[in-house]
């Protein structure tokens, strides 16, 4: 589904159109399990295809990173583009290809006009924020059964005006289409009342003032150069237990300093696409429900270039068979009849 990874590691990205319409293709006994217990695909910083080349390093990353971004531009931005680039797929082409969860790291340039919001990974992007919101918008109207998580993070810059101001394009674009804060629905309930996004805000002050607002979704991030020592993290954080709510696992890789410095020439997409089929058999053998090893939202890079997403939706399968709680009724889905019931309490 997607794409592919050649022997030599580049991305050839094919059309992602497979997975569209998933939720609502989903068997219908798993139109009642809560979001929380589904298994939802994401991407892990999903505005980076289009960080803009010109832009100025981040007021976040460290005062020689800035120096150097200013006084060697030729040399610095292209090496920090490089591995801040963890998508190449627009954001239309990810929903399209399946992913349900999005990763919106928002900011405001210093440079910037008034009420212009960028999105940010180490430098700006060339797309707005509120033009994002409106494309997203737009897919969701010819989709009216998909529903997608919105994950407003960082905030870089923003000030308590442009917070509210934020919340109004929110408001402005989605309307009714928010599904406001509350018990976690499952497809069903969200269809029956025209919701389609569910938008997490992590900033709690501003969540407190807007009923349609849900609070920061916790991310279990590992900051690994080695998938080995990734998947490592994310067992211990199974072993503590999964939250109560919807959360997200990412199986992103993270370059360090030493890491770029042993690597000049190489960017975080040569890093990730040779480890992404150690990835993908980590992803193949989780399952979604609410026991306490189960897994929620997982979240990846370059989206497209490979099955990942295929992988995250198959996941829901595991949920009916193991569906336990005996009733007359019965399903028919796809080739096999199942039994309407309950989720599995563990994997």
């Amino acid at each position: 589904m997607g794409g592919q990874v050649s022997t030599c590691g580049s991305f050839q990205s094919l059309p992602c159109t497979t997975n569209t319409d998933w939720m609502s293709a989903l068997c219908p006994l798993l139109w009642d399990v809560p979001l929380h217990h589904l298994s939802i695909p994401g991407s892990h910083d999903t505005m980076t295809y289009c960080l803009n080349k010109k832009s100025p390093i981040s007021q976040t990353q460290s005062w020689l990173l800035q120096l150097l971004g200013k006084v060697l531009p030729c040399v610095t931005r292209p090496v920090v583009l490089r591995w801040s680039t963890t998508q190449v797929l627009d954001v239309t082409k990810q929903l399209d290809a399946g992913v349900r969860y999005l990763d919106l790291r928002i900011a405001h340039m210093l440079v910037g006009t008034e009420k212009n919001l960028h999105f940010v990974h180490m430098v700006y992007t060339t797309a707005l924020v509120e033009d994002t919101l409106t494309e997203i918008s737009e897919w969701l109207e010819n989709h009216p059964r998909e529903v997608v998580i919105l994950a407003c993070r960082n905030f870089e810059g923003m000030t308590e005006d442009l917070h509210e101001y934020l919340v109004a394009c929110i408001q402005n674009i989605f309307g009714d289409m928010l599904c406001p804060r509350g018990e976690l629905p499952t497809l069903n309930q969200l269809w029956s009342r025209g919701q389609q996004v569910i938008l997490s805000y992590e900033e709690e002050s501003v969540v407190s003032r807007h009923g349609e607002l849900w609070p920061g979704i916790p991310y279990w991030w590992a900051d690994q150069v080695k998938a080995q020592e990734l998947i490592q993290y994310l067992e211990r954080m199974k072993s503590c237990g999964r939250p109560g709510g919807l959360f997200v696992a990412g199986i992103n890789l993270t370059e360090n300093l030493a890491y770029v410095l042993g690597h000049p020439s190489q960017s975080l997409r040569k890093m990730t696409l040779p480890n992404l089929p150690y990835l993908s058999a980590w992803v193949r053998e989780q399952c979604p429900g609410p026991g306490a090893r189960c897994t929620n939202i997982i979240a990846g890079d370059f989206i497209g270039a490979d099955t990942f997403v295929g992988d995250v939706i198959r996941l829901n399968e595991k949920l009916l068979r193991c569906s336990h709680v005996p009733s007359a009724a019965h399903v028919e889905c796809g080739r096999e009849e199942w039994v309407r019931g309950g989720v599995p309490a563990s994997p």
